[in-house]
């Protein structure tokens, strides 16, 4: 066949195997689709688990490389894949499968929106207790393949701690379960914790059951500003140390503080503690005192704050993810301030969770010759101390330039490499775009 009418025959394959539905071809509308700057030749919306499992046998059988997508809010996270023919679009997987309130778990497809869920579970005072930036609008298929989280991990952990179990299409397109309500599964791997974080290259999730939590009966949010970042650090680790239970506590720099439209400081910490109300005065007067010895003022932080901290950063032309110690916030914090500096960047929002040590650091106007050595130079710095730093966002030249994930032990990789000729010899998934080129 020539190669335009084995494209129409794809297209027609791929649009049997759905139903009719449109697949996308148009070189126009497909640029909107273009996985961290490669652009796909289709794009397919499955119904249901049996088209997502026929879409994948095709792609095996014509050699295509196939890119799952959620909310399409990570897109420029990782290499550029090697291939990219068929993007398949899991926001047609919106159906909630299976709620049982009574147990705190709910099964849900993968193109089911954390806002879409919580307002489901806000009937039942229950939630799933998952704020990663832009949350609301990301499906929680998306959310475990990407590992993403935000402000509540504090208390709740990620989304490895919230997965009982999963449902996902290997490469060849066998139907696969692992963990909770399993039917058929792999032997031998914790499969839910396996595919949160492989960012789709080991399989496309279709399904996932998910642990809830009662909805805090009150909750009420405190800002305390600092004159340091180090003061800031130590009144983390009083608290961290104390009684109380915070849901969130969030470091803010000066230029976060502004983004967020509040009045700034060298340093900040947001903490929001949510129990029942009387337990929620008593905790933020004794929060008041451990602030105060440390230097810090703290007051109720102003109305739909944590709206406008989901938003700080959303229009950074270059996102950072840097870890580091709790305990060794303050240096980490100064080693990314003196960099931007050298750098002559324009002054970086630096912003997370200052209980787990992850970071997100902002830049804008920000090329990527500069970005390339600064993300270089935090390496080398923090990495001896167990930090890292990895490339959320990059301009395509910075993208391009700097490997996004950052140096893996040896024998690591040696392991997701196994992992990989396992569940994808053909390398169908996302080729290329994950952790030293898988």
């Amino acid at each position: 066949m020539t190669p335009a009418v084995s494209a129409r025959s794809v297209a027609s394959g791929l649009a049997a195997i759905v139903g009719g539905a449109p697949v996308l071809d148009d070189p126009a509308a497909l640029e909107g689709f273009a996985v961290a700057g490669r652009t796909p030749r289709w794009v397919v919306t499955p119904g249901s688990v049996e088209q997502v499992s026929g879409v994948l046998g095709l792609a095996r059988d014509a050699g295509l490389a196939v890119a799952p997508r959620g909310s399409g809010s990570m897109l420029g996270l990782g290499f550029p894949p090697t291939r990219v023919d068929v993007v398949l679009d899991t926001s047609g997987l919106a159906a909630v499968v299976d709620y049982s309130p009574d147990d705190l778990t709910v099964a849900v497809g993968a193109g089911v929106t954390a806002g879409a869920l919580a307002g489901l579970l806000a009937t039942r005072r229950q939630w799933l207790p998952l704020d990663p930036p832009g949350g609301a609008t990301r499906t929680l298929g998306g959310i475990a393949a990407t590992n993403a989280s935000g402000p509540l991990r504090a208390r709740y952990g990620t989304m490895r701690d919230l997965l009982l179990g999963v449902r996902f299409v290997q490469a060849d397109g066998v139907v696969t379960w692992g963990g909770a309500r399993v039917v058929k599964s792999v032997s031998g791997y914790d499969i839910p914790k396996l595919m949160v974080g492989s960012l789709g290259t080991l399989g496309v999730l279709v399904e996932l059951t998910l642990r809830l939590h009662p909805a805090p009966e009150f909750e009420a949010t405190w800002l305390a500003r600092f004159p340091t970042v180090e003061h800031a650090r130590a009144c983390v680790a009083r608290v961290l140390d104390s009684t109380l239970q915070p849901s969130r506590v969030e470091f803010l720099s000066a230029t976060a503080l502004a983004a967020c439209g509040v009045e700034p400081a060298p340093a900040a910490l947001a903490i929001s503690i949510g129990t029942v109300e009387a337990g929620v005065r008593a905790q933020g007067e004794s929060l008041a005192t451990l602030v105060s010895a440390e230097g810090g003022k703290d007051g109720p932080a102003p109305e739909r704050f944590w709206l406008a901290y989901d938003r700080a950063l959303s229009g950074a032309d270059a996102i950072l993810s840097v870890r580091a110690l709790a305990s060794e916030l303050a240096s980490a914090i100064a080693a990314i301030e003196r960099a931007a500096v050298d750098e002559a960047c324009v002054a970086p929002s630096i912003a997370g969770s200052a209980a787990a040590g992850v970071l997100r650091v902002g830049f804008d106007r920000i090329d990527g010759e500069r970005l390339t050595r600064l993300v270089t130079r935090l390496r080398e710095t923090l990495g001896a101390g167990g930090g890292g730093v990895v490339l959320e966002r990059a301009p395509r030249d910075g993208r391009v330039a700097v490997d996004p994930w950052g140096p893996l032990d040896a024998d690591e990789l040696d392991l997701m490499r196994r992992l990989k000729d396992e569940f994808d010899p053909g390398r169908t998934l996302n080729p290329g775009r994950f952790v030293g080129g898988l």
